[in-house]
C-alpha cells in the first residue's frame, strides 16, 4: 500500500509539471505613457537685432526757375543696425503646414548719401525705423524646425539732412525735412526650438530672417533756413533689404497628450 501511494505521489507530480508546461506564459500589460505633441497653433513675441542696406534711384527734379543741367540719375545707399520687436498668431493644418498673422517694427540707423548733382549738394539719409504687417506660410521640416516665407505692407521713416557743397564741404545753407513712406516686402526664414534655453522651459525659439522692402517714390524737398522750398526736389525711391536674428517665445508650446510608441 505505500508503495502505490509514493507511486501515485509520483505521478501527479509529472503530469502537473507536464500541464503548467502547456499553458502559455504569462504576459504583462505596461501602462500607456503620455508624451506631449508639440503644436505651433498659438500666440507669441519675439526681439532681437540684425543688419541692413538700402539702394535708392535718385534724381532731381527742377520746381522753380531754371534748369539742371548736370543733374543725372544716381544710385546711392548706405548700411547699418537695428534692434527689432514684434508678436504674432500661428496655425497649424494639415498635419506640418502653418499660417500666420504678425506685426513687427526695427529701429535703427540704416544710414547712406544722397546728391543733388546740379547744386553740387551732398546730405545722409538715415532709415530710422519701419514698421511692417504681414502674412506668413511655411512647412516643418521637422517637428521643431519651421521654413516659412511671408510678405505684407511695409512703412519707413527717414531723416532729414544738412546739404553740404561736394567741392568744399560748406554747408550750403539748404537742408531737407524728415519724411515717411508706404510699401510692401517680401521675405522667408527658419524658426526652431532653442535647446540652449530649456531651462527656462520649453517654450523658447530663434528666427532668422531676410526681408526685401520696396517703397514708394518720394520727391524730396530742398528748403532753405526758413524751410521755404528752394525750387528742387531730390527724387528717392529706395530698396531695404535686411537679415535680423530673434529669440521668440511662444505661449502655448505644449498641444495634447498623445500615447507614447516606446
Amino acid at each position: 500500500m505505500k508503495k502505490l501511494i509514493l507511486a501515485l505521489t509520483a505521478i501527479a507530480a509529472l503530469s502537473g509539471s507536464a500541464f503548467a508546461a502547456d499553458l502559455p506564459a504569462r504576459t504583462y500589460s505596461r501602462a500607456p505613457v503620455f508624451e506631449p505633441t508639440p503644436s505651433w497653433t498659438g500666440f507669441y513675441v519675439f526681439g532681437g537685432g540684425g543688419g541692413g542696406v538700402w539702394d535708392a534711384n535718385t534724381g532731381v527734379v527742377v520746381t522753380g526757375t531754371g534748369a539742371c543741367i548736370l543733374c543725372t540719375n544716381e544710385k546711392q545707399g548706405g548700411d547699418g543696425w537695428f534692434g527689432t520687436v514684434g508678436a504674432g498668431y500661428d496655425w497649424q493644418f494639415g498635419g506640418d503646414w502653418v499660417a500666420g498673422v504678425f506685426v513687427d517694427g526695427q529701429f535703427g540707423s540704416l544710414k547712406g548719401s544722397i546728391q543733388d548733382q546740379g547744386a553740387f549738394a551732398t546730405g545722409w539719409e538715415k532709415n530710422t525705423d519701419a514698421w511692417a504687417v504681414g502674412l506668413r506660410l511655411g512647412y516643418l521640416v521637422a517637428p521643431t524646425v519651421y521654413s516659412y516665407v511671408n510678405g505684407g505692407y511695409s512703412g519707413a521713416n527717414w531723416s532729414g539732412t544738412t546739404l553740404l557743397d561736394t567741392r568744399t564741404g560748406v554747408a550750403t545753407g539748404t537742408h531737407t525735412n524728415s519724411f515717411s513712406q508706404n510699401g510692401w516686402f517680401v521675405g522667408g526664414g527658419v524658426e526652431n526650438k532653442l535647446a540652449l534655453f530649456s531651462f527656462l522651459g520649453p517654450n523658447w525659439f530663434m528666427k532668422t530672417e531676410y526681408r526685401a522692402a520696396y517703397y514708394n517714390n518720394r520727391n524730396i524737398t530742398e528748403l532753405d533756413g526758413t524751410n521755404v522750398p528752394v525750387g528742387r526736389d531730390i527724387t528717392f525711391k529706395p530698396f531695404v533689404q535686411t537679415i535680423s536674428t530673434s529669440l521668440v517665445y511662444r505661449f502655448n508650446w505644449t498641444g495634447a497628450p498623445v500615447v507614447s510608441k516606446y
